[in-house]
Parts: structure tokens; C-alpha cells; sequence
């Protein structure tokens, strides 16, 4: 989109609206916004940052961190003002043009401190609880993004994620509970019980290739479809199955790893953690190497961006699809068992809450990729903890807008902050052998 302004000697002057200077434009008004508040502030306010362990174990701390806030939002407006004014203008030399774009990218680094510190003004808060709050709310959404990947690189448009998460969180805690109630030993009947969620995820993700790949039906409709069926059934299995009984069940136990958990500040964020916590890194590793570093993942690729030129060199295009569709949902099973086993420990109505979707616009924002989707996942997850963090210092808005961030974020970023995204070539179209 380009605007065009005649000046008075009749030639054209173009102005090109751009991503970096819409960006630009938000940064100029987000820093006169933050610096405006700061000159409202009492100079003396001080926000005090601490780094203290989360749990009992004798880890080592740093020490706290005061911030002069209404100094320290101050800049933070200015910096922001500068950024902004430094990305509007086209510069001809390319040192300058990267020097704006590197500031850019620092004041985007510094954008969750600086919100972290206006939440918690003149108050303490702890960066430990918020980095493992952020890491253990990305864990659903990081898994299920992985689950995209898996799908949609072949071809298979998957927004059932969603439905193949409600389901494995539904009927892993179902089985949890029968086995339990069958006397079978807590761990052994845990184990059982993610391994059941996620084949549940699996064999939903089988109805999905049956409706898309075997009888090409349009696979929005497929998705759609089996996200209003998992709303059904598993409401249905509740009320029927677990409200008549007094169901409930402890949730997976921590993890320690030996020496990495005595790291202060990251020892308990990160390397203490629960099963499916690790099991995140786990997946994202692995579909980073078998995507890009496999036959299969260049076979996967090669199906989702040109399948008549895959069949032409002997790949059978619809198995390859059907393995990486059965391979997705039990991904997204995983993810969904996150919700019942490892978070809860118990299961509630609709308790994904519209993870499947953020995780699908965790995959976009990674633009397909794993290590990208990853980051956008930590993105939404940081959101939705400082949801969460608002809520409790008080700060006066109504709980129901703070509890909208997370999918405030999702949508800001998709529309203006990813530039395009471009998905694999061949993705929704059906196959059909020439």
C-alpha cells in the first residue's frame, strides 16, 4: 500500500506503509503513553524485583533488584519515542537503516521488563515465579503448535487440535480414575493415564484423516466438526462418569535434574519441573530433527509443498499424510493431557479453553518452523501470566479484560507484527492419484 502527496514543483513523493513503520507508529504512541503515566508518578516509587526460589529446596538466590520506577518508565517513554521516530524514515545508507532496525528489535527486549515493572509498581514482585509461570502456561500451547507443524507440513490443515486436546484430557483423567479406583498404584496409573491421552488424541486425529484424506472433505469442516464433537462427548463423560463420583487425583509430581536444578533462578524455573514440561523440549527437538534433518521430514515437506512431483519420485503421498496426521494428534493428545494429569488433576468442561487455537497461531507466528513456534508459544504464555500477575496486584481493570490477554496478544501479533506467513503450497488441497 503506498501513499502518494504531490508536492508544489509537481512531482511525486511516495510514502510506503510498512510493517516496521506501523510498528514505528505503535512505538511512538506506547512511549508518550508510558512516559505521560511516569510524570504521574511519585518520584520515590520504588519496584523491587526479587529472583527467590519457588519451592522448598535450598536453591541459590540473587539478590533483589530496586528500580526507581517513574525514572525508569521515563526513559523507557523516550527510547521508545526515538525507536519509533528512527524506523518512519527511509534511510538511503544501509548502516543507519540496520542501526534503527537493531534498536527496534532492543526496545522489543525491553518491552517485557517494562511491563512486568508498571504492573508491580511500588510493589515486589518475583521474576522466578514469572518465568516458570510464563514456561509452565507455553507447555500446552508449544506442544500443540508442534502438532500443527507435523499436520500441516504434509498438507492436512488441522485446526482440530483443539477438539484432540479436550479429548485426551478427558479421557486420560477418566482412565486415571478408573484405574485408581481399580487399585492400581498411583504412578504406574498416571503413566497409564497420559499414555492413554495421548493415544485418545491419536485416534481422533484418525477420524480427521479419514474425513479429509480418504474421503477429501474439506478440512476446516473436518476440524470444525470434531471440535464441536469433543465438546459433546466429553461433557457427556463427565457428567456421566465423574460427577456421580468423588473423582479427583493427585497431579504428576516434579522432576528434579541433578546439578541444573541448583542454578539459581533458572534451577527451579526450569529444571524442576513436571513430566510433560520436559517432554515439551523432548517433542520440540525431535520435530526439529526428523523435519529437517530426515528423510522423512524432507519426504513431509516435499508432500505438503508439491505432492504430484513427491508421487513422481516414488513417495506415496497419502500414507506419508496419514502417518503424520496419527503423528499430530497424539502430540496434541500430550498437550491435552497436560491439561487434566499435570496441571489440575482433575478434568472440567471445556477445560482447554481455547489453547488448540493459540497454539495453531503459535505455529503461523513461527511461520511453520519449530524453534519459531516455540518462541511464539513463550510469547502467549508470558501474556497469559501477566494476565494472572495483574489480577493479583490489583490493578484496576475488571478481571474479565485481564483474563482476555493472552488472546489479545494472539490476535495484535497475527494482524500486524508477523509480516506475511507463508504456509505450505499444497496445504487443504486433497490428493488424488493421476
Amino acid at each position: 500500500m503506498t501513499t502518494i502527496a504531490k508536492n508544489t514543483t509537481g512531482s511525486a513523493l511516495s510514502f510506503k506503509i510498512t510493517r516496521v513503520r506501523i510498528i514505528g507508529i505503535v512505538l511512538i504512541v506506547l512511549g508518550l503513553f508510558i512516559f505521560a503515566q511516569a510524570q504521574d508518578m511519585d518520584r520515590d516509587l520504588i519496584t523491587t524485583l526479587t529472583f527467590q526460589s519457588t519451592s522448598a529446596s535450598e536453591v541459590p538466590t540473587v539478590a533483589p533488584l530496586d528500580i526507581p520506577t517513574a525514572s525508569y518508565l521515563s526513559m523507557i517513554g523516550i527510547l521508545f519515542i526515538i525507536t519509533g521516530g528512527l524506523v518512519l524514515p527511509d534511510f538511503p545508507q544501509k548502516g543507519l537503516k540496520r542501526a534503527s532496525l537493531a534498536l527496534l528489535v532492543f526496545s522489543g527486549v525491553l518491552f517485557i521488563p517494562t511491563v512486568i515493572i508498571a504492573a508491580a509498581a511500588g510493589n515486589e514482585t518475583n521474576i522466578t515465579t514469572i518465568i516458570a509461570e510464563s514456561l509452565r502456561l507455553a507447555t500446552p500451547l508449544a506442544i500443540g503448535a508442534m502438532a500443527g507443524i507435523w499436520c500441516e507440513r504434509a498438507g492436512i490443515v488441522n485446526i482440530a487440535i483443539e477438539g484432540m486436546m479436550l479429548f485426551a484430557a478427558c479421557f486420560g483423567f477418566t482412565a486415571l480414575f478408573f484405574l485408581r479406583q481399580a487399585g492400581v498404584p498411583l504412578e504406574t496409573a498416571q503413566f497409564l493415564a497420559v499414555i492413554i491421552g495421548v493415544f485418545s488424541g491419536g485416534i481422533i486425529a484418525l477420524l480427521h484423516g479419514w474425513l479429509s484424506i480418504t474421503f477429501r472433505t474439506d478440512q476446516i469442516v473436518s476440524g470444525t466438526v470434531i471440535n464441536i464433537l469433543a465438546v459433546g462427548v466429553t461433557s457427556f463423560v463427565r457428567r456421566e462418569y465423574l460427577l456421580s463420583t468423588e473423582a479427583g487425583a493427585a497431579k504428576l509430581g516434579n522432576i528434579s535434574i541433578p546439578i541444573l536444578s541448583d542454578l539459581p533462578v533458572v534451577g527451579d524455573a526450569i529444571f524442576t519441573n513436571q513430566p510433560i514440561f520436559f517432554l515439551m523440549f523432548v517433542t520440540l527437538i525431535f520435530t526439529h530433527v526428523v523435519l529437517f534433518y530426515t528423510r522423512w521430514g524432507l519426504r513431509t515437506r516435499a508432500v505438503g509443498e508439491h505432492p504430484h512431483a513427491a508421487d513422481t519420485l516414488g513417495i506415496n503421498v497419502n500414507r506419508t499424510r496419514w502417518t503424520n496426521v496419527f503423528i499430530s494428534g497424539m502430540i496434541a493428545g500430550l498437550a491435552g493431557a497436560w491439561f487434566s494429569l499435570e496441571a489440575t488433576g482433575s478434568f472440567n468442561d471445556g477445560m482447554t479453553r481455547g489453547a488448540g487455537f493459540i497454539a495453531l497461531a503459535a505455529m503461523i507466528f513461527g511461520k511453520w518452523t519449530p524453534i519459531g513456534a516455540f518462541g511464539a508459544a513463550l510469547l502467549f504464555g508470558f501474556s497469559d501470566s501477566l494476565g494472572i500477575r495483574l489480577q493479583m496486584v490489583g490493578v484496576g481493570f475488571p478481571v474479565q479484560f485481564l483474563q482476555m490477554v493472552p488472546y489479545a496478544v494472539t490476535i495484535i501479533v497475527l494482524a500486524g507484527f508477523i509480516g506475511r506467513a507463508s504456509p505450505p503450497k499444497a496445504i487443504g488441497e486433497p490428493y488424488v492419484k493421476e
